[in-house]
């Protein structure tokens, strides 16, 4: 889901973050800009959640050659039509083959080519291993999901009717940060500064809470932002610490991390951005990602996202009772439902990840047990759609035509 910035005053300004069902980021959740309002938050019933409706067919393809060609062809057509530099794609089923292609290349510069060994940014899938360290402190009684943020984290307007829960569900009402005009202009003015959680919250904090606690649905990076306070405070370490060590390693991830700046391992592709002040494409590949911290800073690489995909969607990392509270869904889009810290689209459980110069999506299909990974080095919109929905869309629509990957094209001021 995407979170956008964008400014009249300067051309086509815009700074964004994925992660999910709404807005396609993992689509763009949210838009704003200087002199013009700021789109409502979906307005959604506040009744209990409930599981995800959607029954998951068994069926998958084999994956034949022939699939493989019809694969190729639809993704080099997203690919041409977006105007996308490189992508790596991986698709696969138990008894049904494996799929992993890569596409384009990861340098416009050099021309290296793209491959499946390289390292990206994943934007707002960080989000889902910020929750999983949470809810893995709910496992130990050290939180409870309907505490509220108060009781970790001073200062927070409506802190003392806030949840946890509310905060993972994107239901908290509180403005995101990466909405407001003068962080953008921050950012974008000098996109390698760090930023602390501080300052982060601190621009959401001057604006005025949107509705009230679990009235509805709103994906804010701000909430991101407190959940990881709140496992500094009830571990006693840095988050980037804790979730390197409790929820990387323990889910047996090899060339995933938290980074402390603006670190990125090599191999990795060059990341190409239209979110600048002047509106043309800019190289972001070393822009420093702590302006995301909990919601967005982390790395990973195709494996590791593949084997991601299962541990999130089952819980293999949590109790049972805590994973069956995570999948329970609010419908945030058509199609499409939000948990704590996860989605569920058209059956398809996962998150996506969008961030200036690279775009993710990693998303586990029950039924068939099926792993689609996308990963992508630009996050330039193509016709107000996010190029990671539209991979998936395509792939999908292949493989799984019943269950097709789609989060709708949200408005955009400044396109």
């Amino acid at each position: 889901m995407r979170t956008s910035w964008r400014s009249a005053a300067a051309a086509a300004a815009a700074l964004g973050l994925v992660v999910s069902p709404v807005a396609a980021g993992a689509g763009a959740a949210y838009a704003g800009g200087a002199g013009a309002p700021a789109r409502p938050a979906v307005t959604v019933p506040a009744p209990a959640p409930t599981p995800a409706p959607t029954p998951v067919s068994e069926e998958f393809p084999q994956l034949t050659p022939a699939v493989a060609r019809e694969l190729d062809a639809a993704i080099r057509k997203v690919m041409t039509e977006a105007e996308v530099p490189g992508v790596i794609v991986a698709l696969s089923a138990p008894g049904k083959g494996t799929y992993v292609r890569s596409f384009g290349v990861a340098d416009k510069a050099t021309g290296m080519p793209m491959s499946p060994g390289l390292h990206t940014r994943i934007g707002s899938e960080t989000k889902t291993f910020t929750v999983t360290a949470l809810l893995q402190l709910v496992d130990e009684g050290k939180v409870g999901l309907d505490d509220p943020i108060g009781k970790y984290v001073s200062g927070v307007p409506n802190g003392d009717r806030i949840t946890l829960r509310e905060l993972a569900g994107m239901r908290s009402g509180l403005f995101n940060y990466s909405a407001d005009e003068d962080f953008g202009k921050a950012f974008l003015s000098d996109p390698r500064r760090p930023f602390t959680p501080q300052q982060l919250l601190g621009y959401s904090f001057k604006h005025p809470v949107l509705f009230e606690p679990n009235a509805k649905f709103d994906y804010s990076n701000t909430n991101l932002i407190l959940l990881g306070l709140v496992v500094e405070k009830v571990t006693g370490r840095k988050l980037d610490d804790y979730i390197n060590r409790e929820v990387v390693a323990a889910a047996g991830l090899k060339h995933t991390l938290f980074p402390v700046g603006a670190e990125f391992p090599s191999p990795h592709a060059q990341g190409y951005t239209d979110q600048t002040l002047s509106g043309k494409t800019a190289n972001a590949t070393d822009w420093n990602p702590s302006w995301g911290w909990a919601a967005g800073a982390m790395i990973s690489d195709l494996s590791d996202l593949r084997s991601w995909a299962k541990t999130l969607a089952t819980g293999t990392l949590l109790k049972p009772a805590t994973q069956a509270e995570r999948l329970k869904v609010v419908p945030s889009l058509p199609g499409a439902g939000y948990g704590l810290g996860i989605f569920n689209v058209r059956g398809w459980i996962g998150h996506n990840g969008s961030l200036p110069g690279y775009q993710s999506l990693t998303v586990y299909l029950p039924g068939p047990q099926a792993t689609l990974v996308v990963l992508l080095n630009t996050d330039t919109d193509y016709q107000g759609n996010e190029p990671s929905t539209l991979f998936g869309q395509a792939i999908t629509k292949i493989v799984t035509p019943d269950h097709v990957f789609t989060l709708p094209a949200q408005p955009v001021t400044g396109h």
